[in-house]
């Protein structure tokens, strides 16, 4: 640690147990931290005796921080960038501090550690030989569903971040778009209240209506969906096709004529003049 560096330095998600001792050392070797909540991070560096200087960095100060801190690792300064818990830039600010090191020759080394997507996938039962990380999916109902439409058709088990009051939103989404694939809600991740629920979508989402109050931030889980036949599984009819697209996503008919075209590997417009040309009356 001679130079000016930026170390990616993951942290607990909830144990504070489960931090390398390789993490601890650079967090106190560092110059400064760079904290995505300094209240939040300051407990954990007072329950192991760290007092290395520390600054917010977070989705709200990105851009204007990012360039402070470049300057000082510029000038030879050995940053540690955290975030409140798990690996940053995992759905966390960090992207655009490290990829504006990439750019300048700033050494960046990622210290691993802790990530909720990764224990939630191995503690799941499903298969792990290929994953898809998507996040957090939009709060709105309508953008929502147009993104579980994108990831319908992913080859590999899907894995997302929720938060608990708008799970049972998304869940009802994920039902009608995904329809009843097995999954997991893993729920306060290594702390004492740690939760693995099993199921189908329906079944996780009649779980969790069934309970007083729901808590907790999940990640959900998803097995990958059936592999497509050869043969298309859609109606001859073009329209019939959107019809069924329709009444299967309940997204907007613009929405689903978009999916229906690149269901039948053809552009939109050349979807739309096969439905007027379907609407037309015979002579």
């Amino acid at each position: 640690m001679t130079q000016g560096t930026l170390f990616i330095v993951a942290t607990p998600i909830g144990n504070l147990e489960d931090i390398s001792p390789r993490a601890l050392r650079v967090l106190r070797e560092a110059d400064l931290i760079a904290c995505e909540d300094t209240r939040h991070t300051s407990r954990l560096l007072a329950h192991y005796g760290i007092d290395t200087p520390r600054q917010s960095y977070h989705e709200f100060n990105e851009e204007k921080r990012a360039k402070e801190l470049l300057r000082k690792m510029s000038a030879g300064m050995r940053i540690a960038l955290v975030s409140d818990s798990g690996t940053p830039l995992v759905s966390d600010p960090g992207y655009t501090i490290v990829s504006a090191c990439r750019r300048e020759g700033v050494r960046v080394v990622p210290v691993p550690g802790p990530s909720a997507a990764v224990a939630a996938l191995a503690g799941s039962g499903l298969p792990t030989d290929s994953f898809f990380f998507a996040g957090f999916l939009p709060s709105r109902g309508r953008e929502r569903k147009r993104r579980l439409g994108e990831l319908a058709s992913v080859p590999a088990t899907l894995i997302l971040y929720e938060a608990p009051h708008r799970v049972l939103g998304s869940l009802e989404d994920m039902i009608a778009v995904l329809g009843p694939r097995r999954a997991v809600l893993a729920r306060e991740l290594t702390k004492i209240h740690e939760e693995f629920l099993c199921g189908t979508l329906p079944e996780l989402r009649d779980l969790l209506q069934a309970r007083t109050r729901i808590r907790g931030e999940f990640v959900v889980v998803i097995d990958r969906g059936e592999p497509r036949s050869a043969q298309p599984d859609y109606p001859e009819s073009i329209l019939e096709h959107l019809e069924q697209e329709v009444r299967r996503t309940q997204l907007p008919r613009k929405e689903a004529l978009k999916a229906v075209a690149r269901q039948r590997g053809i552009g939109r417009r050349q979807a739309y003049a096969q439905i007027l040309q379907e609407k037309q009356p015979e002579h």
